[in-house]
């Protein structure tokens, strides 16, 4: 049995569809679980409910991580160490192998390159948080109490990434014939993780025993590409002309005063105001791949 904690989302979507050539026994988690195979068996349960959580994990020789909390940083603060420290105890007493899918805001604002080896030196309350229980996890698995990986991801964009900043920005615009947006600095380079390449990345990595125990990034495009450059790339597929309203910090801060999200995405924004280029050698080299371009990829997510 393998089971999908935070059933679902877009990275569990594509990861359920990637998982049927490993194993016939997928169990689906969240509060409204559904099937995305056909022989998916369901289970509803509250992941912030150890004893929920325990029975959910039960039978499971793998478990993965992929569960989301609202975007408010006192939520964050309170219920992802409660969250994480559920699903650790619940995998110990299973003897479950836990596979825990991650942003990049550990890592803080980082000068160049972001690998597996950048340390955490987050910029942000949410950055604390996602150090924090990353290295509840990684302790755990140095201590060798269960073997268990965390798999990083950059922003996603994809089909049906309907939470990803360009769906909003981007996507949406363009289909509904409006401008496209970017939020943050256009010339500055800012790499996007594929979806499908980031759930394929998961079910493969989790279902190789000697990857475990160490902290991989999901398969993403080595382009050097720029919010001006995916925005163009984006309205040369649609047909449309080029055009871009760009939305500086003191412009989100602005909007934040009346749109909750924009207030809680501000302290992110170094993120779009420098450079953010993210690398997964370490996959492309261990399993010979190539990520999907984001001309295909794009095209696909516009489709």
């Amino acid at each position: 049995m393998q089971t999908i904690l935070g059933a679902n989302g877009v990275i569990a979507t594509e990861l359920s569809k990637n998982l049927p050539q490993y194993t016939q026994h997928i169990r689906q988690v969240s509060r409204n679980p559904k099937a995305v195979n056909i022989t998916d068996e369901t289970y509803s349960a509250d992941l912030l409910n150890y004893q929920q959580t325990e029975k959910a994990v039960a039978g499971s020789e793998i478990v993965y991580l992929l569960a989301g909390l609202p975007y408010k940083t006192s939520l964050w603060q309170e219920q992802w160490p409660k969250l994480m420290r559920n699903v650790i105890d619940a995998c110990k007493k299973h003897n479950s192998k836990l596979v825990f899918f991650d942003n990049v805001y550990s890592y803080g604002y980082v000068k160049g390159v972001m690998t597996e080896e950048t340390p955490y030196n987050p910029t942000s309350k949410k950055g604390e948080v996602r150090a924090k229980i990353a290295t509840m996890l990684m302790d755990e698995s140095k201590a060798k109490n269960l073997d268990a990986m965390i798999v990083r991801g950059a922003d996603f964009y994809g089909p049906n990434a309907l939470l990803s900043i360009l769906h909003s920005t981007v996507s949406e615009k363009l289909k509904a014939g409006k401008t496209s947006q970017w939020i943050g600095d256009p010339k500055k380079i800012h790499t996007f993780t594929y979806t499908p390449d980031a759930g394929k990345s998961v079910a493969m990595l989790a279902n190789t025993p000697s990857a475990y125990n160490q902290v991989w990034h999901a398969l993403t495009s080595k382009e050097k590409i720029t919010g001006e450059q995916f925005v163009r790339l984006a309205c040369d597929y649609m047909n449309k002309p080029y055009k871009l309203q760009v939305l500086p910090k003191f412009g989100v801060r602005l909007i934040g005063l009346f749109v909750p999200v924009l207030k809680e995405f501000v302290e992110m924004m170094y993120q779009y105001e420098n450079d953010y280029i993210f690398d997964s050698t370490k996959i492309e080299k261990a399993f010979n791949l190539v990520a999907t371009d984001y001309k295909t990829g794009i095209a696909e997510t516009l489709k």
